[in-house]
């Protein structure tokens, strides 16, 4: 179970460092798909992608929801895993 985390979070981090690189030359990254990782256990990886990178931050839909994500994620992973 720890792989896939650990893979789901670095991609996070990835795209999250490739669509600010991308925001400085041509198209970006779609915000949906920005979240789609969040929400698929990735969203670790896209908050730090976010504080490390200093991307979206200024976005109230991203600073709430990542974090809440997170929270939830963890909340959820503990129920079913932390006893």
């Amino acid at each position: 179970m720890l792989v896939p985390l650990l893979l789901m979070n670095a991609a996070g981090f990835g795209i999250m460092l490739l669509d600010k690189n991308l925001a400085r030359h041509r198209r970006r990254v779609p915000e949906a798909l920005l979240l789609a990782f969040a929400a698929c256990f990735g969203s670790a990886g896209v908050l730090a992608g976010m504080l490390i990178g200093h991307h979206k931050t200024r976005k109230p839909l991203f600073t709430v929801t990542v974090p809440v994500l997170l929270l939830a994620q963890g909340a959820g992973l503990y129920l079913l895993f932390g006893h």
